[in-house]
């Protein structure tokens, strides 16, 4: 755990006054500044507030909203519930496994960039299939348009580095 992250996890923690009946919010927190829970952070946060840290892990690993694995910078969701699926996200879902060299086994890229999340539902069954990435909805979507958008994603990120 480097550093400067370790300085965070200590904000939050004091945040938070150390009270091991806030770990469900210290712990949103946490994986905000990580994009997930690294293992370090999960044991110092458990030293921290004197819980065992098989507690912490429990935590962790029983919500699915929390991640102990990294996850990538930007999250692709796509719906694959009835009304999408109906309408082929199964093709968009195939199509962003290609073009990020993802499996079922492997949700995230190698460099970190993106990860893949399929859903059951997002609640947006009229503009079917849908994708979102980072928040974004994007309604009526193809493996075409998708793939163009993580494109302009990637293209935007190497800009950046450039600079």
């Amino acid at each position: 755990m480097s550093l400067g992250k370790l300085n965070e996890v200590i904000g939050i923690l004091n945040k938070y006054d150390n009270n091991p009946n806030k770990l469900i919010p210290i712990l949103q927190e946490v994986q905000r500044e990580y994009n997930y829970l690294p293992q370090e952070a999960m044991t110092f946060v458990a030293n921290s507030l004197g819980i065992a840290p098989s507690k912490v892990f429990g935590v962790a690993t029983f919500f699915s909203h929390f991640s102990v694995v990294p996850k990538g910078k930007h999250i692709i969701k796509i719906c694959d519930g009835t009304a999408c699926h109906v309408k082929k996200s199964e093709g968009i879902i195939n199509a962003v496994e290609n073009r990020l060299a993802l499996s079922p086994a492997k949700h995230t890229s190698s460099d970190l960039m993106f990860t893949l999340e399929c859903v059951s539902c997002l609640g947006a069954c009229g503009i079917a299939p849908v994708v979102v990435i980072d928040e974004e909805v994007f309604p009526q979507m193809t493996p075409e348009k998708t793939v163009a958008l993580i494109e302009e994603i990637a293209a935007k990120e190497t800009e950046n580095a450039k600079s």
